[in-house]
């Protein structure tokens, strides 16, 4: 790439800006930039309130909180406290795919809300929160505890949902973790993250240090034992990235969270080593028990063989020659089958633009996959990222690629418009205006009803979908707005 596009590319975004008033413009200004040589953090501003009156594709603090971090912990009764629109809004969104017989040992697919209505705001809702465990523990005995997520109103009218949980949790003999995540928290659904590890850091990993210490918790220890952070199981993404971890010889303790289990967060202070595939939702957690525990963590990137092939020796690197050699042959197992399936998909794909907007680890990690494939990323960027992973993130884009924090909905459009990508890789708010412009959209927050995408498994599922949506003769019925 050259200066010439990094120059184009810049003066886009100043046409974009001109529609704002001007304390709007100097302020998304801020937000928006272009890659550049030696540029360590994409020169955007990040983690910051959105501006006020435009659409953004963000979340809140409860979203967070409920929908990544602890709603996929199967043998859990999450509880939605507030009114039931949030409850509602949150249900069985991502497809955390998990193993188990739903309302008796596992419950990731059903609601429980405690349903606010007028007199609990005005009377307070702790009785009823009360209630509502006493008749989850007498409905789903086989729950493994419960967890609260307290929604916007509880943080208003001050719910103590501490002492409730702290009552219930010595009456049932189980768990019960109050998760203070109110939507207004925060600037997106990143705090939430936080919020959430802290709660597990607080309320969980003191009953594991008690637990070992009475003897109650035995763990027979081995070399190898690590824990899986990060991984919702979106589609199976989990169960295809565990698969190699076992396979290189590396003894997965505890899946955390999609597809996991109480005991396994449980155990997680217990392992040699954390393995955080979602940087942003569970660094936090990580870096506690790095503190406290000594248990060292890296993130690894399971999208495209490439990567693959990266971070599997990166894994193995912390371990013996065993492991060293254990990721060698899973390499060589599946190097022809990742070949065969570039080589079916890459002339179809070659050459082919995409700009994305996701959360998570996506905007980055997705890169390489692409670009195996012959397609090139000209726009990425975060709905609620940090410096640190736009700090990440130059490590994977070209000179030239066009950077977007929180991008707004006019924003989003007008650089597709002027930049005119083949595809393009967001979330489910953004998808229906893309294909009412005529454009290819893949849903990439939870691969669009597909999956997994994770592993080599999954960049043969990805590599397919990205070719069902590009070359779906669809569009061949209508135009793309530049093209008529």
């Amino acid at each position: 790439m050259t200066s010439s596009k990094v120059e184009k590319n810049k003066q886009i975004i100043e046409e974009v800006l001109k529609a704002y008033p001007e304390k709007g413009a100097k302020n998304r200004a801020k937000h928006l930039g272009v890659q550049e040589e030696n540029n360590a953090d994409c020169g955007v501003k990040s983690n910051s309130k959105s501006l006020p009156g435009v659409m953004t594709a963000r979340g809140c603090s409860f979203a967070g909180a409920k929908g990544v971090v602890w709603g996929p912990v199967k043998d859990m009764i999450h509880i939605s406290h507030g009114p039931i629109g949030c409850g509602y809004y949150s249900w069985s969104g991502r497809r955390n795919y998990y193993i188990g017989t739903t309302g008796v040992d596992t419950f990731g697919t059903m609601q429980f809300a405690s349903d606010f209505q007028e007199k609990d705001i005005v009377f307070g809702g702790d009785k009823k929160l009360a209630k509502i465990i006493n008749e989850i523990e007498e409905l789903f005995p086989l729950n493994a505890g419960i967890t609260i997520e307290s929604e916007c109103p509880v943080g208003l009218i001050g719910d103590d949902i501490e002492a409730v949980s702290r009552k219930a949790s010595k009456e049932t003999g189980k768990p019960v973790v109050p998760v203070r995540c109110e939507g207004f928290r925060g600037v997106s659904q990143s705090l939430g993250h936080h919020i959430a590890n802290d709660t597990v850091r607080d309320w969980v990993f003191p009953m594991t240090e008690e637990k070992v210490k009475s003897g109650e918790l035995k763990f027979e220890s081995t070399p190898y034992d690590v824990a899986m952070i990060g991984d919702y199981n979106i589609g199976g993404d989990a169960w295809s990235s565990r698969m190699l971890l076992e396979e290189m010889g590396l003894r997965v303790v505890s899946q955390f969270s999609g597809d996991g289990t109480f005991n396994e967060v449980l155990h997680t202070p217990l392992v040699k080593m954390n393995l955080i595939h979602c940087y942003r939702s569970m660094n936090y957690i990580c870096r506690h028990m790095e503190e406290k525990y000594g248990i060292p963590w890296m993130e690894f990137n399971f999208f495209g063989p490439t990567q693959i092939a990266k971070s599997l020796r990166a894994i193995a690197a912390k371990f013996d020659e065993k492991i060293q050699e254990g990721a060698e042959k899973v390499i060589a197992k599946y190097t022809a089958e990742a070949e065969s399936v570039i080589n079916k998909f890459r002339p179809r794909l070659e050459g082919k633009k995409v700009m994305m907007m996701v959360g998570g680890l996506r905007p980055r990690h997705v890169v390489p996959a692409f670009e195996e494939l012959g397609m090139e990323v000209v726009g990425t960027g975060y709905e609620f990222g940090h410096n640190d992973d736009y700090k990440r993130t130059s490590d994977y884009i070209n000179e030239g690629t066009v950077i977007y924090d929180d991008v707004t909905g006019y924003e989003f459009e007008e650089f597709a418009k002027k930049l005119q990508p083949d595809l393009v890789a967001a979330g489910i708010k953004e998808k229906y205006a893309f294909q009412k412009m005529s454009l290819p959209f893949r849903q990439m927050h939870s691969w669009d009803y597909s999956g997994p995408y994770h592993g080599y498994d999954g960049f043969a599922i990805f590599a397919r979908d990205m070719d069902l949506a590009i070359n779906s003769p669809t569009w061949s019925l209508v135009r793309t707005p530049w093209k008529k």
